[in-house]
C-alpha cells in the first residue's frame, strides 16, 4: 500500500502539515482567515480533519497483511478551547486499541500558542478484509 503521505491534497488545502511518520504522528497547521468561522475561532471541522487525518494515518501503518483497508464506524470530539487568526494549532495521535477486526485511536490537538488543549478526539475504525 502507498503510504498515506502521498496524497494529502485535502490537508494542503487546510494548511495542516503532516510530521514524520514516526509515532507519536504529529502535525501542525496554522490558523487563517479562510479557517475561521462566524464565532472569530476555528472552525471546528477543522480541528477534526486535523485529528482524523493523524489516526488514519497510524491506521495504515498498523493493521495486518491480509487486510484491504478500513472505515471509520464511530468518531467524536470534546471541545475545550480554541485558536485565533494567526495561531498555530498542533495535533498528536496515538493508538489505544490494535485488534484484528478493530482498532480504536486518540488523538489531542492544542492551541500551540497559547499551550491549552482544544480538543480530545476519539475513533473506531473497522479493518477490512
Amino acid at each position: 500500500m502507498p503510504a498515506p503521505y502521498d496524497a494529502l491534497n485535502f490537508l494542503h488545502l487546510l494548511g495542516i502539515e503532516v510530521g514524520s511518520p514516526d509515532e507519536p504522528l504529529h502535525a501542525r497547521m496554522q490558523v487563517t482567515h479562510d479557517l475561521i468561522a462566524g464565532t472569530g475561532y476555528l472552525w471546528a471541522p477543522a480541528v477534526m480533519t486535523m485529528a482524523d487525518a493523524l489516526c488514519a494515518f497510524g491506521v495504515s501503518r498498523h493493521w495486518p497483511e491480509s487486510a484491504v483497508g478500513f472505515t471509520t464506524v464511530e468518531c467524536k470530539s470534546n471541545f475545550f478551547s480554541s485558536a485565533k487568526e494567526g495561531e498555530f494549532v498542533v495535533a498528536t495521535a496515538e493508538p489505544v486499541h490494535l485488534g484484528r477486526s478493530t482498532q480504536v485511536w486518540d488523538a489531542q490537538v492544542r492551541n500551540e500558542t497559547t499551550e491549552r488543549l482544544m480538543a480530545a478526539y476519539r475513533c473506531t475504525q473497522m479493518l477490512l478484509y
